[in-house]
């Protein structure tokens, strides 16, 4: 009889037996094992942001001396230290960063989509073993091709100079397999033959049709280029001899090995690092939010 009037109870109050309420606490358990796996995943990849962060807030002697997650209060001093440091030569670093990046990026862009539709669309010979080439340039690592890049520029000179760091960012095997992917599955074969039938040329479909519905997988690929080439180290400190040419993670770099003798410039190193995280940051928000935006537009449009 009590176990009845607990029943409807529990239906008065919109529980349906077997639910949360009656659930097995091992199973409950269990059950938070994938939350707080996700929880101590994120807690590893932002404690070292948050050190940063703080840090930077640091001065030299706050640094070494106070606990490492308490604040500082030199950050407008390590700023202001960092433009001064060589007349603002961070601010140039930053900037051929941006130049790296950002156009590296956009080119390699337009390169994938390209290729991809190509590859996604056109049947010809040779056509999957291209892209297995391609698969296997996605496998390798970027250290190996760093060398033979060396000296492939080297024969035609175009070592130590901007177009150096550029050229070998144009062509990215992971962004071109993104993009066969996505425009295999985005645009629809219908509307290629269909545009073919009305008499539009090649070009035509492709940057009429094609390309607007690939924009939400070239802004992934933007996105993936952008920050791989910001974060790169290895095929700058190659190529780059002259420091004004510098991307910011090699000027970072030079900044930590004189810091070995200089340990005031400690501090300018880790400002210098905080700083260079928020393009990083503010791109990703700008391109989440892009994200945003085209799914609705989609939902709308269907």
């Amino acid at each position: 009889m009590s176990s009845l009037a607990v029943s409807k109870a529990d239906t008065a109050a919109g529980v349906t037996p077997g639910t949360a309420r009656n659930r097995p606490p091992l199973r409950r358990r269990i059950a938070l094992i994938p939350t707080v796996t996700l929880l101590l995943g994120a807690l590893y990849c932002l404690l070292p942001v948050a050190w940063v962060v703080i840090a930077a807030t640091k001065s030299g002697s706050e640094l070494f001396s106070t606990f490492t997650f308490l604040p500082g209060t030199g950050f407008a001093d390590n700023l202001s230290d960092l433009s001064a440091y060589r007349d603002g030569v961070y601010w140039e670093w930053m900037g051929n960063s941006a130049l790296y990046a950002g156009l590296g990026a956009l080119l390699s862009t337009v390169v994938s989509a390209f290729s991809g539709y190509a590859l996604a669309i056109y049947r010809f010979p040779g056509r999957e073993s291209l892209f297995n080439v391609l698969l296997a340039g996605v496998l390798m690592p970027p250290v190996i091709l760093a060398i033979p890049q060396y000296l492939l520029l080297a024969k035609v000179d175009l070592t130590d100079s901007y177009l150096g760091v550029l050229l070998p960012q144009l062509l990215s095997p992971y962004g071109v397999y993104l993009s066969r992917i996505y425009a295999a599955a985005a645009v629809p074969a219908d509307v290629v033959e269909a545009g073919r039938m009305d008499g539009a040329s090649e070009w035509r479909i492709f940057s009429r049709v094609a390309l607007p519905m690939m924009i939400p997988g070239m802004v992934t690929v933007f996105l993936f280029q952008f920050v791989a080439i910001w974060n790169n180290f290895l095929l700058p400190y190659i190529m780059l001899s002259d420091d004004e040419k510098f991307p910011i993670t090699l000027g970072l770099f030079t900044l930590l090995e004189q810091g070995a003798n200089t340990p005031a410039l400690y501090t300018l190193v880790i400002t210098g690092a905080f700083l260079a995280v928020i393009p990083l940051i503010a791109l990703f928000l700008v391109v989440q939010r892009f994200w945003s935006l085209d799914l609705l537009s989609g939902a709308v449009k269907s």
